[in-house]
């Protein structure tokens, strides 16, 4: 039998493509990739795998990814915490126990039917494909965790690109859930990640025609380059959350919800309490409180030390007839750090018990205009609880991420809900309530104000289809 020429290439052509298949997938280890190329073609593959399986078996997926998670709680912890020197380990293991036990899973998956003269109408969620997801340095993983669990659940594949500050705590992470993906019996790849995150990288993985949706997790720079790539994007940005007390709420109550929330983690979730604005009447007896109950009260001399220090002058823009503006930005140093290091950085040492520093200052305070994320919470005093409202609209900067109020008023509650609009807000609790912590409802580390689509779940991951069929299954 002869076989011509052409058969012959095509046949050699085949062999060099399985075998760069294999080579290919050598070069990753528990879904970690070299190039953004290799981890996109591999997710794509293994989203085609998930495809074939039933809901059922997506749901044990998910099961194994959270055992796994909850299993690596606190190892993950103490990698973040260690990598980046930013938080609290005990902080970040609820954190990582939160994403694990209250991401939703396929349950969120909901089919709408429609029936009627002219049959039957169904409307079901399916997945996008290959997601890119964009995680932070504040949240590694956390975020990972919750990504993960959503994204699959709705039928997707996710590559990774994380913060390269946080490398090595998502990397793991991305490695201990793929194992246990794998483990589980599902697809190789499903969850996949790039061995040396970049911007570079970021880039790559936003461009590349394999990714069908990017979720991005981080500040306003990388939502803004999401949103302009032109594909099906979520984007999660900054909050600056005030947190608001009036006249008729409990003191004593508020006054350890408002330390809970503001030091945990040492204030790096982006829904923690960053400015308080009291009504006058009540002022001094919730700053009396707030010692008592552990926080530290810095006084004016100090207050403009650790001004100075927490804060760094930036340029922006300039060249040409531009003039180079600067302004001024949150010290990285200081970012996510336990308030006793901080505040040896002025002098004062403070026990280890002591997790918040409070300091009263005036409503244009750089503390008070800018998303800081440190354990050091300004306090603006106000007359009216009309005034605490305007300021706290001000301040929170249109981002509609999340308001806290402390009150027993409702008309006042409900008066800063409809004047601030923000998708968390939280009423006489720790910020933290509003993701499930202590509160009911779901948990999210991707909070999309800027897109919309608020805490994600799965649902958030997915397209909708319409299924038609006329003059069927009409049984009434």
């Amino acid at each position: 039998m002869q076989i011509d020429q052409a058969r012959i290439a095509e046949i050699v052509e085949r062999v060099v493509e399985s075998f760069e298949g294999r080579l290919g997938q050598e070069v990753a280890t528990g879904g970690i990739f070299s190039t953004v190329s290799q981890a996109v073609e591999a997710a794509v593959g293994a989203q085609k795998r998930l495809s074939l399986l039933d809901r059922e078996k997506r749901e044990q997926l998910v099961a194994a990814m959270r055992e796994a998670a909850m299993a690596n709680a606190r190892l993950l912890a103490e990698m973040a915490v260690r990598e980046t020197g930013m938080g609290r380990v005990e902080d970040k293991i609820l954190k990582n126990l939160l994403a694990a036990q209250k991401t939703p899973g396929t349950e969120d998956l909901q089919t709408q039917a429609y029936t009627g003269d002219h049959g039957l109408t169904l409307l079901e969620m399916a997945p996008f494909g290959v997601i890119g997801a964009i995680t932070p340095v504040t949240n590694p993983s956390e975020t990972i965790i919750n990504n993960s669990i959503g994204m699959i659940a709705a039928g997707n594949a996710v590559v990774f690109s994380p913060h390269p500050s946080a490398r090595s705590t998502s990397l793991k992470t991305v490695e201990i859930l793929h194992e246990a993906i794998v483990r589980a019996g599902g697809p190789c790849n499903l969850i996949a990640a790039v061995q040396k995150p970049s911007m570079e990288a970021a880039q790559a993985l936003m461009g590349h025609p394999g990714v069908n949706m990017l979720v991005a997790t981080g500040g306003p720079g990388v939502v803004r380059a999401v949103l302009s790539s032109g594909k099906k994007a979520i984007g999660a940005g900054a909050g600056n959350p005030p947190v608001v007390v009036d006249q008729t709420a409990d003191i004593d109550k508020a006054a350890r919800d408002i330390i809970a929330g503001a030091s945990f983690d040492n204030n790096l979730p982006c829904i923690g309490e960053k400015e308080l604005i009291v009504v006058e009447e009540v002022a001094d007896r919730l700053i009396q409180r707030l010692q008592r109950e552990g926080a530290y009260i810095l006084r004016a001399g100090d207050i403009d030390a650790l001004t100075r220090a927490a804060f760094i002058v930036k340029e922006d823009g300039g060249g040409g007839c531009t003039a180079t503006a600067r302004k001024l930005a949150p010290n990285p140093a200081f970012i996510g750090r336990d308030v006793g290091m901080i505040l040896r950085e002025i002098g004062i040492d403070v026990g280890r018990d002591v997790r918040l520093a409070v300091m009263e200052v005036g409503p244009d305070h750089p503390f008070v205009t800018h998303e800081q994320m440190m354990p050091v919470l300004p306090l603006v005093k106000v007359s009216t609880v009309e005034d605490a409202i305007a300021l706290a609209v001000k301040v929170e900067h249109g981002n509609r991420h999340t308001a806290i109020m402390h009150s027993k008023h409702v008309d006042y509650m409900t008066e800063l809900a409809r004047s601030i609009k923000t998708t968390i807000f939280v009423k006489n609790a720790p910020s933290y309530a509003g993701i499930g912590a202590g509160g009911e409802g779901f948990c999210s580390f991707t909070i999309a104000g800027p897109t919309g689509e608020g805490l994600t779940s799965a649902r958030s991951f997915t397209r909708q289809r319409r299924c038609v069929l006329v003059d069927g299954f009409r049984i009434i």
